[in-house]
Order: C-alpha cells, then structure tokens, then sequence
C-alpha cells in the first residue's frame, strides 16, 4: 500500500456496449470525487475521459467529467450503451507503450478500464510498462461483458440486463410459435461461452421450469456440448412430430466434436474484428444454414417443406433499455470498488463479484466484491461448467437457480 500520488485519474470503455457500462462508469467517478478529486489540495486533479477507450486517449481525446453534477451523472448511469464511445482495438507491447506515453503527457496517475478479459489484459501490459519506466500507474479494470466469461468472477456486470433481454424475448417468441406453429430458431450471442443462450430457458414457465417438454426453447445448445447437425435434425423433428411446433435457442459459438465453430464455417468471407474473430452476431448465416438444413432434412418426399424461421438477436440485446435491477446495482458497484482500490492504495487489479450464499439454497441473493489480480483474469476465458448443463440441448435446475435471481422479475402470461 501506498499514499495517494498527485495527477489525474483517467476513464475508458472497451469492447461491446451494455445495458448497465455507464453505470459502471459512474460508479469510478462517485468513488474518485468521494475521495476528494478535483478539490483544491488533492492529489487526485481531474477525471478524464477516454474518447472511444485507449484509441482516444492516444490522440488526445479526452473530456473532463470532474464537475458533471449530480442529475447528470444519475442520467448517465441509467443510459444504455458506452456514453464515452468504446473500441475494439486489442493493444500489444507497442500499443500499450503508446498508452503509456499518453498518461504520461496528460499527468495521468490513475488509469481505470472497463471491458472483458482483453480489457483486463491491457492493464495488465501499461501497469507493467508503467512499473519498468518507473512511474506510479494505478490500473485498474472494471468489469464488463454480456458473455459472462471472466473468470474469478460468480458472473459479470452487463450478463444479467442482457439475459433479461434474451428470457423475455423468448418468452414472447414462444407465445408467437404457439399462435403460428411451426419451427423458430433463435441465435444468441455467445462466441466461447453459452450463459447468455442458455438464460432462455428462463422464457419457461415459472411454475414448471425444469420441464423440458413444457414450454420454449424445448432445445438449447451452447458452445460447451459439441453439436452435431443430424442429431440436432433429430432433436428438432422429435419435438416436432410431437407437438407441430418446435422452439430452438442457439448460441452463435456452437462447434462441433472437434472444436471447430459451425458459424464460422459457414460464413464464408466473412468479415474479422481487430481480434481476429469472424464477426457471428453481425449475420444471420448460422440461423439461416440451420432453417435450410432442417427444411431439406424435415420435408416428407412429395410433400411440403415445414415453415422454419431463424432470427439473430445480434447487438440488440446487449444494450435493450431494460436493465436488471441487480446488474445496475452490481455494475455500480464494481466502478464504486475500483475507485476506492485505488484511492485506499492499491497500485493495480481487476474486481470480481461473489455470490454470498450457495445456489439454490433457501438464503436470499446476495453479493459481494473482491479484488483479483490482473493476471488472474487478463486474456482468460470462463465457460459454463458441466454440472449447468443438462445432456446436450438442455440446461439443468442449478443453472436455473444460478441465473434466475440475477435478471429480475419477469411477466407472468395466461394461457387458453
């Protein structure tokens, strides 16, 4: 631990946008003024921030936001999507040299980031930049992704707005495939991990979520069960055959035994991030192939083809303004958390949300946060583990339990 160092403190956003980052954002700010920034005397002069992450800071780009009052501020928290405009850039050494500079030019002390795991891994460079220059940068990354796949973490802000979205989309969905039978297949963000695909069986009924058969999505499948394309026609026509509808949710990162993304191998051409990734939720290739798939395979000879219809939720539901209470709470929190690391002394890390109580035990939801180093999370990626999954199209009750108390209240529908 160390005393407060004189400059100022700087803000960024990195990565997809959410429902619930601003809160985050505001949450740095609250801790940093609560600390006596931008008061005469103290250490910590200004905050700044970041135009569109550590691409703006590196050109100069900054807005002062040490005299925002407090309606404003308030405004901001609640406002969907990254007000400081965000990036997609993954810095290396060179990069983050740059960065450096850049903090260094503008008096910059305390250096705070909110974004996934590369967010995470480019604090993790500047700190180490910074500490071979010999010069005191406290870095700190706030956490953000709809993925939900930071580890260290029970689950990560802007995951619970966005699987809200996703349950009560289905939900809504569900009830159309009821009035218009047929088969709908619906594709939800999720490169690496299945958390937010796997929130629509939240769409069942309250009353008998764990019934498979019930309500949709009868099928699911994540990136962490292999798919198999026969399997999944199947799937589909056992539903089907017995129902005359059938209700799918598919996260865009399914792969095959193998490893190898379906998505991916049919978007041919398809357009790359900076980090190399074919840009899935941006087509509508993978629902598309699969509708086609289950058409050819599903029409009787002679006979018609079944009505199939695939939508892809796409950025829409990273951002919908209806964000869970709890995740508006919690993203709060963490920027809260990492203000006052860094103004209590702490030199570096990352914050990590922790459930209080089990999963599924009679205890309400509750949370807690911690500090994790930043080589604890930097460029790591978390999956659903196995005892989520039910078989492979299916999550299981501790799943249920898990998510359910993270996204809200949710409409209750009537049936004839």
């Amino acid at each position: 631990m160390s005393s407060l160092v004189d400059g100022n403190a700087v803000i960024g956003q990195s990565g997809g946008p959410t429902a619930v980052i601003n809160q985050s954002l505001v949450g740095v700010v609250e801790g940093l003024l609560a600390a006596g920034a931008g008061r005469p005397g103290n250490p910590i002069r200004r905050i700044l921030g970041m135009r569109h992450g550590v691409r703006g800071l590196t050109k100069g780009e900054l807005i002062d936001l040490t005299d925002f009052d407090r309606p404003r501020l308030e405004r901001l928290a609640v406002t969907p999507s990254a007000a400081l405009g965000s990036t997609r850039d993954k810095p290396d050494e060179a990069y983050c040299k740059r960065i450096f500079e850049a903090c260094e030019k503008h008096g910059i002390r305390y250096f705070f980031y909110v974004g996934g795991n590369d967010s995470s891994d480019t604090c993790r460079i500047v700190n180490e930049v910074s500490n071979r220059a010999g010069y005191e940068l406290r870095c700190f990354h706030v956490p953000k992704t709809v993925d939900n796949d930071l580890v260290g973490s029970d689950h990560t802000p802007g995951f619970p707005s966005a699987a809200r979205f996703v349950a009560m989309a289905c939900m809504a969905d569900f009830l159309d495939n009821i009035s218009l039978p047929g088969i709908k297949i619906n594709v939800v963000m999720g490169r690496h991990a299945g958390f937010l695909t796997a929130a629509s069986a939240l769409a069942r009924r309250s009353d008998r979520p764990f019934e498979p058969s019930t309500d949709g999505p009868q099928l699911i499948y994540v990136p962490e069960a292999p798919f198999d394309t026969e399997r999944f026609v199947q799937d589909v026509a056992q539903v089907y055959d017995a129902k005359g509808r059938c209700h799918v949710a598919v996260s865009e990162g399914i792969c095959d035994r193998d490893g190898t993304p379906i998505g991916a191998t049919l978007i041919k051409g398809g357009q790359v991030d900076a980090h190399g990734n074919v840009q899935l939720s941006g087509s509508g290739a993978l629902g598309d192939a699969l509708a086609d798939l289950l058409k050819v395979k599903l029409t009787p000879a002679g006979g018609k083809p079944p009505r199939v219809r695939a939508d892809t939720f796409g950025y829409i539901q990273r951002c919908w303004p209806d964000a869970s209470p709890v995740d508006a709470s919690e993203a709060r929190g963490v920027g809260r958390f990492a203000a006052d690391l860094a103004t209590s002394g702490d030199l570096d890390g990352t914050v990590a949300i922790e459930r209080v109580n089990p999963i599924g035990s009679a205890q309400p939801y509750a949370a807690r946060f911690r500090r994790l180093d930043l080589s604890a999370v930097a460029a790591k990626t978390r999956h659903m583990p196995p005892e989520f999954l039910d078989g492979h199209c299916n999550v299981s009750r501790a799943f249920i339990e898990y998510c359910r108390p993270l996204i809200g209240t949710l409409p209750i529908y009537e049936r004839l």
